[in-house]
């Protein structure tokens, strides 16, 4: 029944794809030389909409090799969207180069170019209705697919949770089987209703849209057995790992000459051009920032020197990339004090050891302005997890799981965490759980978002002291 609902909702997109390029291309005709009253040129309306008969399938086996045609119940409706851009983009470049090629320089760009935009308009306009309309039925029960778990793990309460929280999919479990925990064990309303063995009685019922294998680590000795099984039932089957404990995110894999070989953990920033795009963007950054700042921090070093004896800068040893230490500079915000003394802990609530200017300078964060020099030193980077003192990384590197992570990609002077509101006197866990999901999902998108973030909720921080 699935299968055929997904045939039909196939047939639906591709009748839809069509209609709207017609109506796209329509508009961009209609815009360009009816509304604006300009004059076709040389060629007659004919040549323009005789186009079509080549759009149309062109593009609708370009949205086919983007697998725009594919099952979207889990996928993101921006991802989607994302796609439908990706998409009309090859196909704009291809419009373009094909009239290259046949010489036709008399082909309006401009109408191009507004059927590219009138394209992505309608195609991602009319997705996001027909996938609101299909979760609506979702939810009221209707299109659903029906789902036996194999194997009783921790990969299994995780799919349970996610199918639970997201009703919208259309996923209903039918139960777990598995050999080690008892029949009738519940777990969030879904029930263990049988030893693994029962998928030999029940596959041959029919029943079944797909199975998820969720064996647990100790029975991977029957995953070939299982598999082997299921596919010859001709039930879509998915495996989903029980390694989660290990590999937390996303894993990244790779292909060894046939080989298939998991990374325990993806960063994009191992990648050469990756690090070039990132320490391009630090060194112009930090520069700039050095120039509009300049008056600030000439100010600011005037007041610490006037208003409290001692150094304008203060340097602290931090832990950096490769768990390398460093320098980092700040404005000195604090009376004088002795290395016993700095090392004894972080700053608290109406710590009498700030001074008058320290504390506003904390407050409002100009106090890190001097780490622009530890960018341009190589030390850090303009975004990345906050670097901490070595007394603090060998205590969390012992109670916090995954806390050496942080230390695969340079130091930032602001990130991912700190832009969620973890700074200061804020839990280190989360703190954690914010910098490795910014290392393993780095882009420059990403960096460009935590800087207008950074600006946008402010540098005032009410955990800062």
């Amino acid at each position: 029944m699935i299968k055929d609902n997904q045939k039909l909702l196939n047939k639906i997109h591709l009748l839809m794809d069509a209609v709207v390029i017609v109506i796209a291309y329509v508009l961009a005709w209609i815009v360009r030389f009816e509304i604006n009253k300009v004059s076709g040129g040389v060629l007659p309306k004919e040549d323009y909409f005789s186009a079509l008969l080549a759009l149309i399938p062109g593009y609708l086996l370009l949205y086919s090799a983007f697998q725009l045609y594919t099952p979207k119940r889990t996928t993101r409706t921006k991802i989607e969207i994302y796609t439908v851009i990706k998409a009309n983009t090859v196909g704009v470049f291809g419009y373009l180069a094909a009239l290259y090629v046949m010489h036709q320089e008399d082909y309006s760009r401009s109408m191009i170019a507004l059927f590219y935009v009138f394209n992505i308009a309608l195609a991602s306009g009319y997705r996001v209705l027909l996938r609101d309309m299909l979760r609506h039925f979702r939810k009221k029960g209707y299109n659903l697919k029906h789902v036996l778990l194999v194997g009783y793990s921790r990969a299994a309460e995780q799919y349970i949770e996610r199918i639970k929280q997201n009703p919208a999919w259309g996923y209903h479990i039918m139960g777990v089987l598995d050999d080690h925990v008892g029949k009738y064990v519940e777990f969030k309303g879904i029930q263990v209703i049988g030893e693994v063995d029962e998928i030999y009685k029940l596959l041959p019922e029919n029943n079944l849209d797909e199975i998820a294998i969720t064996l647990s680590l100790s029975d991977y000795d029957r995953l070939e057995e299982i598999v082997s099984f299921c596919e010859k039932s001709g039930v879509h089957t998915k495996f989903i790992p029980d390694y989660n404990a290990v590999i937390p995110t996303k894993p990244y894999t790779e292909d060894l000459d046939g080989l298939p070989v998991i990374n325990i953990r993806n960063v994009p920033l191992t990648s050469g051009w990756n690090q070039f795009v990132k320490r391009s963007v630090d060194l112009f950054g930090a520069a700039f920032a050095l120039i509009i700042f300049s008056p600030v921090m000439l100010l600011c070093a005037l007041l610490v020197k006037l208003t409290s004896p001692g150094p304008i800068l203060f340097k602290q040893e931090r832990i950096g990339l490769h768990n390398r230490p460093f320098y980092m500079y700040k404005f000195r915000s604090m009376r004088l004090q002795t290395a016993e003394d700095e090392a004894k802990g972080w700053t608290v609530k109406n710590d009498p050891r700030v001074t008058g200017i320290g504390k506003f300078m904390r407050k409002t964060s100009i106090d890190e302005l001097p780490q622009l020099i530890n960018i341009l030193k190589g030390d850090m980077s303009l975004i990345g997890p906050r670097p901490e003192r070595p007394q603090f990384v060998e205590k969390f590197k012992e109670e916090i799981p995954r806390y050496m992570i942080k230390h695969q990609v340079r130091p930032g002077l602001t990130g991912w965490a700190q832009v969620n509101g973890y700074r200061g006197d804020t839990s280190i866990r989360k703190r954690i759980e914010h910098d490795i999901y910014y290392i393993e999902n780095w882009t420059l998108g990403l960096d460009i978002k935590i800087i207008i973030l950074t600006f946008v909720k402010g540098f005032i921080n009410k955990n800062a002291y």
